[in-house]
């Protein structure tokens, strides 16, 4: 055998490349090789990219700045599978970088990404494609993309896969997009509900929790509830709650539970099955805050159904509720408080919270935390609430001082409610006359000044519930709580302004206040607001006629009309009749002003400043004390009283010697004292009247008999009968101006004349009527007629059985016939008979 030779190898062909081995140690050379048309380097150099990415955020960021993100995008679809895998892993890791996620927005990849989804793509091409989905789902604008390229329905299907890691990535990123309301109507479409359900018996916890936090927020939609409990989704969230080894579960699960609990079919499924007491034993006996917490905030969820509050009280919840207040937890304690404020609607749990409940929550108002505080006013407002022995219990177990430093809280929500409390203690009067001791009054100043109109509306009700009391008026009227009162009547809000009113109209009960309400405007403020349709309200119209009850001469002068209610008394003046939003100026002022054309002011007013026994009825001199201090004292006799019948001359004469005496009197107000306390003029001779009346006519026993006796009267010191055909004779006019030249003022005592038409003998009659008790209103009428009205019982129907009809009205006869009846049934006619 010959000697072998060595075959030689065959050298390659001239056209084809050596093959050539790269080691590269820069990131921006492989991202190059991205563009690569061969599949085996684009494979490779993806792989060393991954690898890359993984390190960390900062290799995140480099690949981004070095343009590695376009390239990869074009390989998602590359037709090799290994490079397609690849580049899918490489985007899985690349996606949670927030500036990659909105390049990756803007490169429109989405559709790309989804179809690595389909069922035919290895388990590890779902993994990284529904982890990128995943991380790109945190934001809005993906979550639209998501939907809009049909991403749902195959991350639905994957719920099943075999692989947890793409049962995670699948259910986190179902679960950031069911933040949207058209993803969870979607998902009840695609029947998601059981898959998710599935996932609870998964052996992953992050898989579990992520199924029920899902679950949590689709579980809103009542849809979604049905179906749950249809697939015994129920029972899953009780064994889990059961389960011990599963309590890092526990809070999710009674969120879940919470969504149950708002439909009435599943709380009975739950009572049914002992599956509730098994929830509330749960939730009492739990260490760990957080599921106490949130089974409060269940209970709270399903309290707001009546049904649901019914059968929460025949398990006896507010027990729970109760050992829940006791938590060291500030959280629970807020959830427990608000559970026990959505019971109050129920009038059993009310009642049990009575001995049960109230003590803890004012312990709670004491509380270093303001949500705390805020919580348990709430609760407290709502069970004190149209139940005064629950308003009771808050007082006897000391609330009220807790209650009135809330006041000066920071959370207007905790301010609302303490006034609410305080309101609804103060609608007691027992209670109500030991709130002042705790300076209510003056804490309510800061709410009723606040911005928030809840707190204005509360602060203002809290007024209107105390003060009732004339010392809390006082108190509120001396520490400037009208001002801010007053303010609020302008609100735009309704019930603000509705409350306001009520306030006002409670404070304007004694005159101080009302004088006071109506100096800072209240008057002008409830005038306007009551011209308005859409302003104006019960209240606001109640404190407008509360205050004019208050100031009887705005009252006349503006309505023309005092009832018989309407006491005139030592003050009062007749400015005449002024339109609506006109004001009306202060006697003093009048009184200051000098004697002009004007219609006098008629004013009554039989006290005097100097403390002296009645005149007798001899006694025809009058004390004119205009403008009269504390110490002033100058009087003149009035020579015009005497009766004569003499010659022109020697009127003129007496007239003259008048106008000497007056001219020496100071002026209206005291002259050289004008620090002195100013008093209305005095009117002796309607003094004189008032001591008359009531010794010859107050003792009349038949009502009747006293106002013909009183018309008479009224008459005859107002010139007389007169005659229809002679009243154009009747110089009333003259002896008015008379007047106002000798007193230097448009004031005139109704005392002081002499010659009187009929609005003077209407207001003498009125005055002199209120004096001794006799019932008349006075109405104005036009060109200067005014009358009275007084009603009296028809003596043909007296004794009758039964029943009495209504008293008939009669005009009182003060001109013509004066003390004749005229009876009033078509008030026109009668009238024009009458005037």
């Amino acid at each position: 055998m010959g000697k072998k030779v060595k075959k030689e190898a065959e050298p390659p062909p001239k056209d084809v490349f050596d093959p050539l081995t790269i080691e590269s140690k820069k990131a921006a050379t492989v991202v190059l090789m991205l563009n690569s048309p061969e599949e085996e380097i684009l494979a490779k150099a993806c792989e060393a990219i991954y690898r890359f990415a993984l390190k960390g955020e900062e290799n995140k960021a480099t690949l981004l700045e070095l343009g590695a993100v376009e390239p990869l995008t074009k390989l998602l679809t590359h037709e090799d599978k290994i490079v397609r895998r690849n580049a899918t892993m490489i985007f899985g890791i690349l996606a949670s970088n927030n500036d990659v996620k909105k390049l990756l927005r803007e490169l429109d990849v989405m559709n790309s990404v989804i179809a690595q989804l389909a069922p035919e793509e290895e388990v590890v091409i779902h993994e990284f494609a529904s982890l990128c989905l995943a991380n790109m789902s945190a934001e809005y604008t993906s979550k639209v993309q998501i939907l809009e390229h049909g991403g749902l329905e195959p991350l639905v299907r994957l719920l099943a896969s075999p692989d947890p890691d793409v049962k995670k990535n699948s259910v986190e990123c179902i679960y950031n997009l069911t933040q949207d309301f058209q993803c969870r109507a979607a998902l009840q479409e695609l029947n998601a509900i059981p898959p998710i359900l599935d996932l609870l018996k998964s052996e992953y916890p992050v898989i579990q929790l992520l199924a029920l936090k899902t679950l949590g927020i689709i579980t809103n939609d009542k849809e979604a509830r049905t179906t749950l409990r249809d697939n015994q989704g129920v029972d899953h969230l009780i064994k889990i709650l059961e389960t011990k080894e599963l309590n890092d579960l526990h809070i999710e699960a009674l969120s879940v539970i919470a969504n149950c609990l708002e439909d009435m079919d599943t709380l009975v499924l739950i009572q049914q099955t002992g599956g509730l007491k098994k929830l509330l034993s749960f939730a009492e006996n739990s260490t760990i805050p957080d599921i106490q917490k949130n089974a409060a905030k269940a209970i709270t969820k399903a309290a707001y159904d009546p049904e649901n509050r019914k059968l929460f009280h025949e398990q006896e919840v507010e027990k729970c509720l109760v050992a829940l207040l006791g938590s060291e937890n500030d959280g629970t304690k807020i959830a427990a408080s608000q559970a026990i404020s959505a019971m109050c609607e129920n009038t059993g749990s009310k009642e049990f919270f009575n001995n049960q409940g109230i003590p803890q929550l004012i312990v709670l108002l004491k509380s270093d935390s303001e949500e705390v505080r805020e919580a348990a006013s709430l609760a407290l407002a709502n069970l004190t609430t149209c139940h005064p022995a629950n308003a009771k219990a808050v007082a006897e177990a000391d609330g009220v001082d807790p209650l009135v430093n809330i006041l000066s809280s920071r959370r207007d929500g905790a301010v609302a409610n303490a006034a609410t409390v305080l309101a609804n203690v103060a609608m007691q009067e027992p209670l109500r006359a030991g709130l002042q001791s705790h300076g209510v009054t003056s804490a309510l100043l800061g709410p009723l000044r606040s911005a928030n109109t809840v707190v204005q509306s509360k602060a203002a009700l809290t007024v209107a519930a105390t003060a009732c009391d004339v010392e809390a008026r006082t108190e509120l009227r001396n520490s400037g709580g009208l001002e801010p009162l007053v303010e609020l009547l302008r609100s735009k809000n309704d019930e603000v302004r509705r409350h306001a009113s009520w306030a006002v109209m409670v404070c304007a009960n004694d005159e101080l206040t009302a004088v006071e309400l109506c100096t800072l405007g209240a008057l002008d403020i409830l005038e306007e607001v009551n011209l308005s349709v859409s302003r104006k309200n019960k209240f606001s119209e109640a404190a407008y006629n509360k205050l004019l009850n208050n100031n009887l001469s705005l009252k006349y002068s503006l309505t023309g009309y005092l009832s018989s209610s309407n006491i005139i008394s030592d003050g009062f003046y007749d400015y005449g009749r002024i339109n609506p939003g006109t004001k009306l100026l202060p006697l003093k002022d009048l009184c200051l002003q000098e004697p002009s054309d004007q219609r006098a002011v008629l004013l009554v007013n039989s006290k005097s400043s100097d403390v002296s026994p009645p005149p007798s009825t001899e006694d025809k001199s009058s004390d004119i004390g205009y403008g009269r201090s504390i110490s002033s004292s100058s009087s003149f006799r009035r020579a015009s009283k005497e009766k004569t019948k003499k010659g022109r001359g020697k009127k003129e004469e007496e007239r003259v010697k008048e106008e000497e005496e007056v001219s020496t009197l100071p002026k209206l107000m005291g002259e050289g004292s004008p620090e002195k306390e100013w008093y209305p003029p005095f009117d002796p001779d309607f003094r004189v009247y008032v001591y008359e009346v009531t010794k010859s006519i107050f003792p009349i026993t038949n009502i009747k008999e006293q106002i013909e006796v009183l018309a008479r009267y009224v008459a005859e010191k107002m010139g007389g009968k007169m005659s229809k055909e002679k009243l154009h004779n009747f110089s009333w006019e003259l002896h008015i101006s008379e007047l106002k030249f000798q007193l230097k003022s448009n004031v005139v005592p109704i005392g002081q004349i002499k010659k009187g038409i009929f609005y003077h003998r209407a207001l003498l009659f009125k005055a002199l009527a209120d004096k001794i008790g006799i019932g008349c209103s006075l109405v104005r009428g036009e060109y200067g007629r005014s009358w009275n009205e007084v009603q009296l019982m028809n003596d043909s129907r007296k004794g009758l059985i039964g029943a009495l009809p209504p008293p008939e009205v009669y005009i009182v006869d003060l001109m013509f016939h004066p003390g004749g009846l005229m009876k009033l049934r078509s008030r026109e006619a009668d009238l024009y008979r009458y005037l």
